[in-house]
Order: structure tokens, then C-alpha cells, then sequence
């Protein structure tokens, strides 16, 4: 039986191991294509430059982070107070029958494919913004509200997980000194979980930052710097998907260099997320 153990324990082991050996390579592999142009042109020239121009020679990147930093951010301030709302709803406030319907809803979010989502947001959102706000309706808003609304079913799993990690005598105890339901929930419960909450809206942001198709759809795709969120802009994700099919040669690397930096964000912003779970669990 030990043995049989032993077994299992090895394979169990190599199988994480060979996750953790993808990785690598995938990281590897990409820092080694994007590395000459990087070293060539310079780090600080090819991220601050503001110039995109394959062809002549220019490659800086800089207005699609900007690009990038907008439209997820934008996606964060709509679905951390909205994703917020609805876990404290879901856990706190809404009785069992309501919750076991609701909670399937939008976990079938998370299982819609992004280029349905980027075809809501041309029939519907993109006219909509050109006819009430102005502009083009292809632009750094409607990619944010697309990207928000994706979000949600991270912002909310992880959200409610970590209310629900809350002790019950946390409640009761705020209860028993006089706080209405509201109180407790506001000052005792959403506090407690902030850690939990916070790693949710971190998840959210490394998804939002990495999404592709439905941004390409909605964002308009223009290669300069977003003056409004009315602008069009280009993101990281959409520059590399746009032209990787026929780049070669320096614009090649440019694009699997533009792939480090994306890579570089997304680690970030995991580890921030690994990091306020330890807190969680600490607490």
C-alpha cells in the first residue's frame, strides 16, 4: 500500500512539475524572441516611445500600455463595485431559493465566449456611445464596458468566496451589540474579507488586461495615445493579434517583445493576487 502511495505521490508530483515546466518555456521562449529588439533599440525607448511603425523602423509601445491601463482599469471601476454588490447580495442578503438561481447565471458568464461579447458590444454598445456620448463608439469606453462586464464572474466567485469565509461569529457578534444587518455587513463582514475581496479584483484586472478578441472588436484599434475615453485606442493583446500574422524580421521581435512586457504585467498582477490571499488566510 506504501508503495502504491508512493506512486501516486510521484506522478501527482511530476504532473506539477511539468505545469511549472510550460511555463518556463512559454516564458522563455517568448523573452528570447523579444530580447534582440529590446537590447537594439533599448528598453526605455522601445517602452516610452510613442511612435508604432514597424516598417520605418519605430517601435515603441507606449500608447498601447496607456491603451491597455485605461481599458482595464475603466473594466475595474465598473465591476469592483458592481461585483462587490452582487457577492455581498448573493451571501449576505438573498434568500436560498433566489441565490441557487442566481449564482449559476453567472458563473454561465464566465463559460460565453469573448467574440460574442465583442458582437454585443457592436450591435449595441458601440451605437450607443457614438449617438448619446460622441465619437467614433469604437473607443476606450466601450472596450472597458465589454471587458466589465467579462470580469464579473471572477470579481464575484472570488468575492463571495471570501465573505463566506467570514465566521459566523463575526456576525452574531455585531448583532448582539445593537449594529443592524446593514452595519454588520458593511463594518464587520466586508472588512474581514478584504484580503479575499481584493485578490478578486487583482484576478479581475490580469484577466481584463489579457483579453483579446472582444477588445479588437470594440476598441477601434488606432495606434496613437487616447486623449478621452471617447478615443479610439489599441491594446498590448490586440497590437499582437493584429500583427503577427504577416510581421517578420525586427517587427517580429517587436511583438513577441510586446508579449514579454504583457507577460511581465500579468505576473504582477498574479502575484499581487497570491500575495493578498496569504493575507487572507493569515487572518
Amino acid at each position: 500500500m506504501k508503495t502504491y502511495e508512493r506512486w501516486i505521490e510521484r506522478t501527482l508530483l511530476l504532473a506539477a512539475l511539468s505545469s511549472v515546466t510550460m511555463l518556463a518555456l512559454i516564458a522563455l521562449f517568448v523573452l528570447v524572441q523579444g530580447a534582440p529588439i529590446m537590447g537594439r533599440e533599448g528598453v526605455l525607448h522601445f517602452l516610452l516611445g510613442q511612435r508604432w511603425a514597424p516598417t520605418k523602423g519605430s517601435f515603441g509601445i507606449l500608447p498601447m500600455i496607456v491603451g491597455s491601463v485605461y481599458v482595464t482599469v475603466g473594466a475595474l471601476i465598473l465591476a469592483a463595485p458592481l461585483g462587490l454588490a452582487c457577492a455581498v447580495f448573493l451571501v449576505e442578503i438573498a434568500p436560498r431559493r433566489v441565490a441557487d438561481v442566481v449564482r449559476p447565471a453567472i458563473q454561465l458568464l464566465a463559460g460565453i465566449p469573448s467574440v460574442v461579447y465583442g458582437f454585443v458590444g457592436i450591435i449595441v454598445l458601440v451605437p450607443l456611445v457614438r449617438e448619446h456620448l460622441g465619437g467614433p463608439g469604437l473607443s476606450v469606453l466601450s472596450a472597458a464596458v465589454i471587458l466589465g462586464i467579462m470580469v464579473l464572474p471572477t470579481v464575484i466567485s472570488i468575492a463571495q468566496d471570501a465573505l463566506e469565509a467570514v465566521p459566523r461569529s463575526y456576525r452574531e457578534g455585531a448583532l448582539a451589540l445593537g449594529c443592524t444587518q446593514w452595519q454588520a455587513i458593511s463594518r464587520v463582514v466586508v472588512p474581514a474579507a478584504r484580503s479575499g475581496i481584493t485578490a478578486g479584483f487583482v484576478l479581475g484586472m490580469g484577466r481584463a488586461i489579457g483579453e483579446t478578441m472582444a477588445v479588437i472588436m470594440v476598441v477601434g484599434n488606432a495606434v496613437k495615445m487616447p486623449g478621452s475615453l471617447l478615443d479610439p485606442a489599441r491594446t498590448l493583446t490586440s497590437n499582437i493579434a493584429l500583427e503577427m500574422a504577416y510581421a517578420s524580421g525586427h517587427h517580429s521581435e517587436a511583438l513577441f517583445a510586446t508579449g514579454v512586457v504583457l507577460f511581465l504585467f500579468t505576473m504582477a498582477l498574479n502575484s499581487l493576487a497570491a500575495v493578498q490571499s496569504g493575507r487572507r488566510r493569515q487572518l
